[in-house]
């Protein structure tokens, strides 16, 4: 299957996703299930972001703010180019997308980068890798602060924001175990990395329990009777626009500041792309559990393009980039 799904071009994990929403939508969890499930994804989130602080590098940090221009680029790009942009959107509400799917797209303006995905495009398209792990590192650590304060900035118009409760749960189940694991990185760092797979498992199943317990609760609360095929295609229109524009201006944006062709790959793929598995947990956070699976909505669909779509322009990229020239022999080495 795994083979067939690679010949296809299709991600088991996106697959997985879409499945879990259809599961969602078929066998929503209720009751005193429901109750037990909050429960669990809350303690699956916890673990998520203490595993998150364990693998986050000091040292990476330090050493990858020497190439301090390229990280303030991807930072302006994911934390002052999108909200613009996402602000720039509610000139489409309510004709193109009715209030709560545009807190959704607003909200993911406000999401750090992702770090897998954003450093495997830049590894296949052939660019700065290191420049690549240090900003989508660092993204997603000022992640963890400065997307609460942007939801609390741009949505407490719309009745979003941050409530004092909201405030306690990020601190004690996002802050809190990040912090944790980060101070534990000494003693854990190692095993971490030796278990590096098996806990990508638990990081991918933690996710795929979060859609499921969100997209329950709003199948509950009727969210495919507010959400027809019209309004979905419409809201498909304006995630896959908002991903081209932000690509188009990445790349003239580091062309323009005379950045190499490496680094521009580094900057266009860290820089266009928002993290899913730091998105929903934020989520399930901030936002009442009725109104998280009309939230995270454009956040999957944006997931979903932008693995396509950077799948496709960083094999487009890798086959037009130059061959590295070995380097040449010294006459005496051995």
């Amino acid at each position: 299957m795994s083979a067939l799904l690679r010949r296809l071009h299709l991600d088991p994990y996106v697959i997985a996703l879409l499945a879990t929403v259809g599961i969602a939508a078929l066998v929503p969890v209720a009751g005193a299930a429901a109750d037990a499930a909050d429960i669990v994804a809350d303690v699956a989130i916890a673990g998520l972001f203490f595993l998150y602080g364990a693998r986050l590098s000091s040292r990476a940090v330090l050493d990858g703010l020497k190439h301090w221009r390229l990280h303030l680029v991807v930072s302006l790009c994911t934390f002052a180019l999108f909200p613009l942009l996402g602000v720039g959107a509610s000139a489409l509400v309510p004709v193109v997308l009715p209030p709560a799917l545009y807190a959704g797209v607003l909200f993911l303006c406000t999401l750090p980068s992702t770090v897998q995905s954003s450093i495997a495009f830049t590894a296949t398209a052939r660019g700065n890798v290191a420049g690549a792990i240090c900003s989508a590192s660092m993204s997603n650590m000022a992640g963890i602060a400065l997307t609460p304060l942007l939801v609390g900035l741009l949505m407490c118009s719309s009745g979003g924001g941050i409530s004092a409760d909201s405030a306690l749960d990020l601190v004690f189940q996002l802050l809190l175990p990040f912090a944790a694991g980060h101070l534990s990185r000494r003693w854990i760092g190692d095993r971490i990395e030796r278990h590096k797979a098996v806990l990508g498992y638990y990081d991918k199943g933690s996710i795929l329990l979060i859609v499921y317990v969100a997209f329950s609760k709003s199948v509950a609360g009727g969210i495919w009777q507010q959400v027809g095929p019209v309004q979905l295609a419409l809201l498909f229109g304006v995630i896959a626009a908002l991903l081209a524009v932000v690509l188009l201006l990445t790349a003239g944006a580091s062309r323009l500041l005379g950045f190499s062709r490496e680094d521009e790959k580094a900057i266009v793929f860290c820089g266009s792309v928002k993290s899913l598995a730091s998105g929903l947990p934020i989520a399930n956070v901030l936002f009442p559990s009725t109104a998280v699976g009309m939230i995270v909505l454009p956040v999957m669909l944006y997931h979903l393009l932008q693995l396509i779509v950077c799948a496709v322009l960083a094999q487009r990229q890798s086959a037009a980039a130059p061959e590295p020239v070995p380097e040449p022999a010294v006459a005496g080495a051995r």
